[in-house]
């Protein structure tokens, strides 16, 4: 039978997964200390004695899924999923698994669809053919620079500058709006932004009365971009911001809870912003980031990928998914350096840049080693 024609029946099972940070990472939503994720297992008699894995993570205040029966849902989709039939050609998997999950489980759908991906290539972490994961062509990564004090907010800036880092993205709206101004000023004197690339990421911290007078004081420094300089929800007002700030904005927290092609292309028509962020397990998985790559281009809007807070198996896979596009754009997929738990993988950040090592194995993953 033709592979791309087949159908495999699955089973699914899921272990938690409780990740540490080294440190309390601040966020606009509060200061995390752990992170409590799930791997999706995904097995197949057409494959014996291989599992494909994936990684379902909410995040706490921002996701469709952050809710307390998250758990006895995954369960509930894992019992579903006994003896259902996928294809094993992976755009039909991911318009599969669109109409089989719903939409108010995005996290849960990115797991599933990276699952089958792995199993159906080999169950070896390999999520789609890319020079990432296949020829080791490394991915250029932004230095993330997380709320804190002002000291750990520079010890973090000098860290990233030592690594070699050329994109520096600082997390701002935790302490007052001056200070992280300095901090940013202190970066721009040393490196001028052929050298040194600044991003903010303000989460919706400024308000629609004075977030262009913050915007034009930014400018100043030449940044690359602003995430989300105001809270989600406020189009006209976004989209003002849009056509008058003199700082690019991205958006972020924005595109969250749009399934609709049409709604997606009005959000991004009526905005017109200069990028948009794309964090699959926030978006609903692969398909639905795809669709908003497409739509984004059709606009001349950019983009780069997020990833949120993953393991290094959901890095992994949104690395690769990156790496089917040719962007040479600086991506946030740094985040594999923040646990203490981490598993452990052939991922390694070297000099800015994201790098598959061959040479290493996968190892340390919940539930036992497999494959």
């Amino acid at each position: 039978m033709n592979k791309t024609t087949e159908k495999i029946r699955v089973s699914a099972s899921f272990e938690p997964l409780h990740l540490k940070f080294k440190f309390d990472a601040g966020t606009s939503r509060g200061v995390l200390q752990e992170k409590h994720n799930y791997l999706l297992r995904i097995r197949s008699d057409t494959y014996p004695g291989l599992v494909g894995i994936g990684e379902a993570g909410p995040l706490v205040g921002l996701s469709l899924d952050d809710r307390k029966d998250f758990r006895a849902c995954l369960q509930q989709v894992c019992d579903g999923l006994q003896g259902v039939a996928f294809s094993t050609d992976p755009d039909m998997i991911l318009k599969e698994v669109a109409a089989l999950v719903l939409e108010g489980l995005p996290s849960i759908r990115f797991a599933l669809e990276t699952a089958l991906l792995d199993l159906i290539h080999g169950g070896r972490r390999r999520i789609f053919p890319n020079r990432f994961f296949d020829n080791q062509v490394p991915i250029p990564i932004n230095g993330l620079v997380w709320m804190g004090e002002v000291e750990f907010m520079e010890r973090q800036i000098e860290e990233k500058l030592a690594a070699g880092f050329s994109c520096i993205k600082m997390k701002i709206g935790a302490i007052d709006f001056d200070t992280e101004y300095h901090l940013l000023k202190k970066v721009r004197k040393r490196y001028r932004k052929e050298e040194i690339t600044l991003r903010v990421d303000a989460n919706g911290a400024f308000s629609p009365e004075d977030a262009l007078t913050k915007l034009e004081k930014l400018s100043a420094l030449d940044l690359h971009s602003i995430e989300q300089p105001i809270g989600q929800g406020q189009w006209e007002e976004m989209a003002k911001l849009c056509a008058h700030s003199p700082v690019p904005i991205a958006l972020d927290e924005e595109l969250i809870g749009i399934f609709d092609e049409a709604e997606k292309s009005k959000l991004l028509a009526n905005v017109m912003p200069a990028f948009i962020i794309l964090k699959p397990t926030l978006l609903g998985g692969i398909y639905e980031t795809t669709t908003w790559i497409r739509l984004a281009e059709e606009k001349g809007i950019g983009w780069w990928m997020t990833s949120a807070l993953e393991s290094n198996v959901g890095l992994n896979a949104i690395a690769q998914f990156t790496a089917t596009f040719e962007s040479e754009m600086p991506q946030g997929l740094g985040t594999g350096q923040l646990y203490h738990n981490n598993i452990d993988s052939p991922l390694l950040v070297r000099a800015g840049y994201l790098w598959y090592d061959a040479e290493k194995r996968w190892a340390n993953i919940p539930g036992g080693e497999i494959n």
